[in-house]
C-alpha cells in the first residue's frame, strides 16, 4: 500500500468513527443534564414534627388534601417569601404545609431545624401563589378571622413536642373518649379561623370562645375547618377530629 493510499485509508476510518464520539458526547451531555434537573427538582426533604395538615393553598382556611403523619417526610419545593407556608410532595401529593412544623437535619446543628427559620442556609427556593379564586376565600377567611379577634394559634415544634410527652405521661386522661368525639362531631359550632396551623399541643389564644363538652373535662371549637378538643385549663389541643 502506498503511503498515499495509507493516509486516504487513515482519513477514512477516522470520518467514519466520529458520528459514535459525537453520539458519545452527547449522550455524556444529556445524562448530565438530566441528572442536574433531577437534583433542583428534588427540593430538600424534611420531616413533621407532628400529625400535619397538607392544604390545597397556603393559608389556614384552605381545603385539606391529606396529612402528613408524625415524623413523615415531604420534599420542600419552595417556601412563600412572607409567610411561614412551604410548597411540598407528599407521595406523590403536591400541596402546603404550615413550615413552622417541617424541620430537617443539619451537619452544624445538633438537633433538627425548622424549615422556615433556615430557609437560605438550606438553600430553599422562594415560590409564589397567586389563584384568584383562593385568594377570594383566603380574604373572606381573613375577615372572619378578624372579627374573631386576629388572633393565632400559638405553638412550635418545641412546644407540642413538649405538649406530646406530657401527654404520654398523663395517660388515657389526655386522650378524649369516644363520647366526646360524639359529641364534638354531631354537635358543629361556628368555624373559627386563626392564623398557625391545627396540631396537637397548639393553644388557642383566650379571645376565642370555648364550647364546653357536657359531663366531661373538655371544650371543643370547629378550627380552620376542622374539629378540636381542647383542655380548657391550658386552652390546649388535644385531639383533632377528622
Amino acid at each position: 500500500m502506498t503511503r498515499q493510499s495509507l493516509l486516504m485509508t487513515t482519513a477514512a476510518a477516522l470520518v467514519a468513527a466520529m458520528p459514535a464520539f459525537a453520539q458519545t458526547a452527547t449522550t455524556k451531555t444529556t445524562a448530565e443534564t438530566t441528572a442536574n434537573a433531577e437534583t433542583a427538582m428534588a427540593g430538600a426533604m424534611a420531616t413533621a414534627a407532628t400529625e400535619l395538615n397538607l392544604r390545597a393553598g397556603p393559608g389556614p382556611e384552605m381545603e385539606i388534601i391529606d396529612v402528613i403523619p408524625a415524623d413523615g417526610e415531604v420534599t420542600v419545593e419552595g417556601c412563600l417569601e412572607e409567610a411561614n407556608w412551604c410548597r411540598v410532595t407528599l407521595d406523590g401529593t403536591t400541596g402546603w404545609a404550615y413550615g413552622d412544623y417541617l424541620t430537617v437535619e443539619m451537619a452544624e446543628a445538633e438537633e433538627p431545624v425548622v424549615v422556615i427559620d433556615n430557609r437560605a442556609e438550606l438553600e430553599i427556593e422562594t415560590v409564589t401563589y397567586d389563584n384568584s379564586a383562593n385568594n377570594a376565600a383566603a380574604t373572606a377567611a381573613g375577615a372572619g378571622a378578624a372579627a374573631a379577634g386576629a388572633a393565632a394559634l400559638a405553638a412550635g415544634p418545641v412546644g407540642i413536642l413538649g405538649a406530646a410527652a406530657l401527654g404520654a405521661m398523663a395517660g388515657d386522661a389526655a386522650t378524649p373518649n369516644d363520647e366526646t368525639i360524639t359529641y364534638v362531631r354531631e354537635n358543629p359550632v361556628e368555624p373559627v379561623v386563626l392564623g398557625g396551623e391545627v396540631v396537637v399541643g397548639a393553644t388557642v389564644p383566650a379571645e376565642v370562645e370555648l364550647t364546653p363538652v357536657p359531663e366531661a373535662e373538655y371544650s371543643y371549637l370547629y378550627l380552620n375547618g376542622t374539629p378540636v378538643v381542647v383542655e380548657p385549663g391550658e386552652r390546649r389541643i388535644v385531639h383533632i377530629i377528622r
